[in-house]
Parts: structure tokens; C-alpha cells; sequence
């Protein structure tokens, strides 16, 4: 009679668990798609979120990049919804709320591991972290600060900064010596006055993430403004994460998404929620996820890679992408007028 019950509590619990599992997954979904911004951010996303995603429900997770909030915005205007999730930067999540493009995401599905509040939006599930720094060749003299790297008489050298004003003017203002609890709302004025400064030393506003470190290694200049991923790991550059710009990618499930899809992707979120699935990922990137304690499950030396370890995270900026998306017409404007003068 005993090991009857024993079996019989067996049998539940494997039931329990099959059904949370399979919580989110209605009859007769088998595959969504999901729009990515591609290259090993994707691989990442395969290996680490939808592999076991996949094992437990069966459900299959097409990939297809690149993302973006034009491919969202046409396919909701359209009403022709081909992806279920869409990656999105956190200001183009405040774009893409303005004009009504997503749906609130179901908290209570996802039912999500501990995250940072920054990355648990209403409407959108930030996965991964990415950070703005400076970056120099490997044996040169470090800055410490944005302040540094608009220093050229103490460190001389072409400079190359991005050709995005969203990401160019609070790392301008940091240089002129804007505290980072003062940053946003940024002071426009001001950031464009510290650019003057230092726009006849920079050589070249990159718009792609893989020109900074190509152009530290092919020394055509000195420092230069990088994307984390772009540079951790490189041998050949150094870098530093003080003063840094964090930033966060999103999840979003666009406006008029099957609802059964929807309710399976939510299962897909609750993969990137977990802490151990993180670790997968930023060991094909070295982004880190929105768990706090990264530290557990990263080899100790490598820790201080990535943007949220905990000495890393608290020297940064985090960016505000609501004032960014409200003010981006006057911004972008304001940028376009001042790279005539370059």
C-alpha cells in the first residue's frame, strides 16, 4: 500500500511538471517565429533559450534577422503578424509604445526568475545587456573616464565615436562633467558645446559595431567609443566599463500576434529568464542577461567581462530610453545640423 501512494505521488508530480512545462503551449501550436538582430546574439538565443524551450514542449522557434522596429511597425500596420516576438533596443521600445505597435506581454504566464526592474516592462521583456565604453589598443595609456577620452593633450591620438546621437551625447556630456544621476534629461545644448570640442580629432563616426575595435586594430586611431561585445575578449584591445552607457535589448510580441503563439512564447521568456540559460548564452557573446548574480555562473577570471557583473554594473549609466524616444525628431534634427560642420 505504501509504495502504491509512493506511485501514485510519482505519477502527479511528473504530471505537475509536464504541465507547467507545457503551461503556455495551447493545442495545435507547433512553431512561431521570431524576429533577432542575428549573428552570435542569435546562435546565443538558439543555444541557450530556445534548445531547452524546444525539449520541453516540443514546440519549434524559427529564427530570422535582422530585427527592428520598421520590420514591427510594417507588419502591425499591415496586419500581416509573421513573427510573435520582435528584439527591439530599449529606445525603439519606447518608439514602438508611442505608436500602439505591441501588446502587453502575460507576467503571470512567464512567471519569471528574479530580473532587474529595468528589464521587466509591461509591454516588453529586456534578455540582454550591452554597454557603450571606451576602448583603446592593448598597451596604451588608459583613461579612466569620457573625460579622458575628450582629453587629447594628456591623450593624444584620432578618436572615433558613433553616428548616433542617442548614444553620442550623454557620453558627451559625461565628458564635459555631467554627474551620471544628472545625466537624463539630457542637456542638448550642452552636449553639442562639448562635441565642438572634440570633433576635429575624430576620425571617423562609425555606424557599424564592428568598425570601432577594426579601427583600434588597424591603428587608424587610438580610442574609440565600442559596443562591449565588440571588444571583450579581443587580445589585441583593452577596455574599460567606468562610465559606461547600459543598455538593454527587448523581447516584444507585436500588436495583433496569434494568441496562441503568444501564449507559447511566453514559455520561450521564461527560458530567458533563468540564470543557468543566461550563463549558455554569454558564453557564446558576452552579453550577460537580466538576472542578478551573474557571478554564480561565471568562471571567476571572466567575470569583469561583462556589464552586469555587480563591479561593473555599478559604475555605469543606465540610458534613459523614454526621454530618448520623446525627444528623437528634435535630437536627430539637432545631429544632422551639426555633422554639416564636421
Amino acid at each position: 500500500m505504501k509504495f502504491l501512494k509512493l506511485f501514485a505521488l510519482s505519477v502527479m508530480a511528473t504530471a505537475m511538471a509536464t504541465s507547467v512545462a507545457n503551461a503556455q503551449v495551447k493545442p495545435g501550436v507547433k512553431e512561431f517565429r521570431i524576429l533577432e538582430s542575428g549573428g552570435p546574439s542569435g546562435e546565443s538565443i538558439e543555444q541557450a533559450y530556445i534548445k531547452p524551450f524546444t525539449e520541453k514542449t516540443t514546440v519549434k522557434v524559427v529564427r530570422e534577422s535582422p530585427s527592428g522596429i520598421g520590420k514591427l511597425q510594417a507588419m502591425v500596420q499591415s496586419k500581416n503578424v509573421t513573427a510573435t516576438l520582435v528584439e527591439l533596443g530599449s529606445t525603439q521600445v519606447a518608439l514602438a509604445r508611442a505608436l500602439g505597435l505591441m501588446e502587453p506581454l502575460d507576467w503571470t504566464a512567464i512567471n519569471p526568475a528574479p530580473m532587474y526592474p529595468e528589464a521587466r516592462l509591461p509591454d516588453a521583456f529586456g534578455y540582454q545587456y550591452f554597454s557603450t565604453l571606451i576602448a583603446w589598443e592593448k598597451g596604451g595609456k588608459k583613461p579612466n573616464s569620457w573625460a579622458d577620452f575628450w582629453n587629447v593633450k594628456d591623450f593624444p591620438g584620432k578618436r572615433a565615436l558613433p553616428d548616433y546621437a542617442s548614444y553620442a551625447l550623454p557620453l558627451a556630456l559625461l565628458a564635459d562633467g555631467v554627474k551620471p544621476e544628472n545625466l537624463y534629461p539630457l542637456d542638448v545644448d550642452r552636449a553639442f558645446a562639448s562635441l565642438q570640442k572634440i570633433k576635429g580629432h575624430v576620425a571617423v563616426w562609425w555606424t557599424s559595431g564592428a568598425q570601432a575595435p577594426q579601427l583600434l586594430e588597424d591603428r587608424e586611431v587610438k580610442y574609440a567609443a565600442a559596443w562591449s561585445g565588440r571588444v571583450v575578449g579581443n587580445p589585441k584591445l583593452e577596455y574599460t566599463y567606468n562610465q559606461g552607457l547600459l543598455q538593454v535589448s527587448y523581447f516584444v510580441v507585436p500588436k495583433g500576434a496569434d494568441p496562441a503563439s503568444k501564449a507559447a512564447a511566453m514559455g520561450l521568456l521564461q527560458e530567458m529568464s533563468q540564470l543557468k540559460n543566461q550563463s549558455i548564452a554569454s558564453s557564446i557573446i558576452p552579453y550577460t542577461g537580466a538576472s542578478p548574480g551573474i557571478e554564480k555562473t561565471i568562471a571567476r577570471d571572466k567575470v569583469n567581462d561583462y556589464p552586469t557583473s555587480e563591479a561593473n554594473k555599478k559604475v555605469q549609466v543606465l540610458s534613459d530610453p523614454s526621454w530618448t524616444a520623446e525627444n528623437a525628431k528634435m535630437i536627430e534634427k539637432r545631429w544632422q545640423e551639426f555633422k554639416l560642420s564636421l
